[in-house]
């Protein structure tokens, strides 16, 4: 069989269609929300409910990762996209807040398996030195697929009805299935996988992460400080994507009065920023790295206090009057949240075994869309009595709290603590 150069980057471009689809459907509802709100006459408090079922469900997301882990990723990943593809086509039949709230719990929980199957690929796919720049390109998928939603579902809307939009949305993830199980196989099994590129995956990764054919034990992973370590900063920030994601159309429309068109125009600019920010994160982890010999995982730590500086100018997008520097400064926070998002997801394949990234993936998610939840509930039920503004201001703290609990819980162990003048920087 033709052996195809840089193989682990075209299963990365297929994982990352994977992702911005993800991204796409679960974005889907947020963009429609100001019209579908208003026909089925829901409010935004029953809308918290609604997003609430999502992230409920999308916290079990450690049973994706297992599920991948035992099953393998190409048939894992299949069934979970195929599940998630199918309940967003049938949002399109929802007459009503509980019926939306529970498509929106089934789609939450398929939906989970995003993150676990990235993450698991890129410590199958990449040596030590790459993973951080290919976790950062995983990772631009979902802020592609949020910032194609607002013209895409708005196009749909204009066109035919909201309804459509939730079908053509999910319909283009069943292409996309087919796609990935003709296409992807591990490592191990891909015959267009050449033995240079082969040795040059496995002489980068290191030994001691290699998988022991054990099954993931979810009583260790927890019982571990680094897991925490990487659970509680998710916990913390992750309230921004949800913000974003949903919640950003609807404050466009009630606090800046935005129409549907204008939304279509303005709410993706926040997710072409975050797509610099994927990239622009691990740039810094290999600058530390290079220039200031810095250790990976400290290199890691500190793309994330960057971030979390840069977050501190989302505090005052409730303050300005004008909604395009409103808009200028949600996109920077889209910028400095991926920016340390994607490193502390990163540290799930740098910190545990090939056997288990995708079960810590998981349950580090757990935390982290349980931290949106949260942020979510305390949106809907209190944005009509305080306005927006308090909510921009804790984003900004939550992300300074993480940085420090990064430094103080995450112990590398001594073979993560080489520096990194003997690697290969993360952007070669």
């Amino acid at each position: 069989m033709i052996k195809v150069r840089g193989l682990r980057w075209w299963m990365m471009g297929l994982l990352v269609i994977g992702s911005i689809l993800n991204y796409l459907t679960r974005s889907t509802l947020a963009v429609a929300a100001p019209t579908l709100l208003s026909d089925l006459k829901i409010n935004e408090h029953q809308y918290s409910y609604i997003v609430g079922a999502f992230q409920i469900a999308i916290m079990f997301q450690p049973l994706c990762g297992y599920v991948m882990d035992v099953l393998g990723l190409r048939i894992g990943f299949a069934i979970f996209a195929s599940a998630w593809s199918l309940i967003n086509m049938a949002h399109g039949l929802a007459h009503n807040w509980q019926v939306f709230a529970g498509l929106r719990g089934l789609l939450g929980f398929a939906e989970g398996s995003a993150n676990p199957a990235g993450m698991k690929a890129t410590a199958l796919w990449f040596p030590a030195n790459e993973r951080g720049l290919a976790s950062g390109v995983y990772n631009t998928g979902a802020s592609l697929g949020s910032m194609i939603a607002p013209p895409l579902v708005v196009w749909a809307i204009l066109q035919y009805n909201w309804q459509a939009a939730f079908v053509l949305t999910g319909g283009i993830g069943l292409i996309w299935v087919a796609l990935w199980l003709w296409l992807y196989r591990s490592p191990n099994e891909h015959h267009a996988l050449s033995a240079t590129e082969r040795e040059y995956i496995t002489s980068g990764q290191e030994h001691f992460l290699a998988d022991d054919g054990k099954k993931p034990s979810l009583a260790s992973i927890l019982s571990q400080r680094n897991f925490w370590g990487i659970a509680i900063p998710r916990f913390l920030a992750d309230p921004t994507w949800g913000t974003l994601t949903f919640w950003l159309p609807l404050y466009l429309k009630t606090v800046r009065h935005f129409d549907l068109k204008q939304i279509a125009m303005f709410a993706w600019m926040p997710f072409l920023a975050a797509d610099l920010g994927c990239l622009f994160g691990p740039t810094v982890t290999a600058a530390l790295q290079r220039y200031c010999g810095s250790t990976l995982i400290n290199a890691r730590r500190g793309a994330f206090t960057l971030g979390a500086i840069m977050m501190m100018g989302v505090g005052v997008a409730g303050l300005v009057e004008n909604p395009y520097a409103a808009v200028a400064l949600i996109s920077l926070a889209g910028f400095a949240h991926q920016t340390l998002s994607v490193t502390v997801i990163t540290m799930s394949s740098d910190l545990f075994r090939r056997s288990e990234v995708a079960t810590v993936a998981g349950m580090a998610g757990t935390f982290g869309n349980a931290g949106l939840l949260t942020f979510s509930l305390l949106i809907g039920a209190l944005v009509t009595k305080i306005g927006y503004s308090p909510f921009f201001i804790c984003l900004g703290v939550l992300d300074l709290i993480g940085a420090f609990v990064l430094w103080t819980v995450v112990q590398p162990k001594d073979t993560q603590t080489v520096s990194a003048r003997s690697l290969v920087s993360e952007n070669a």
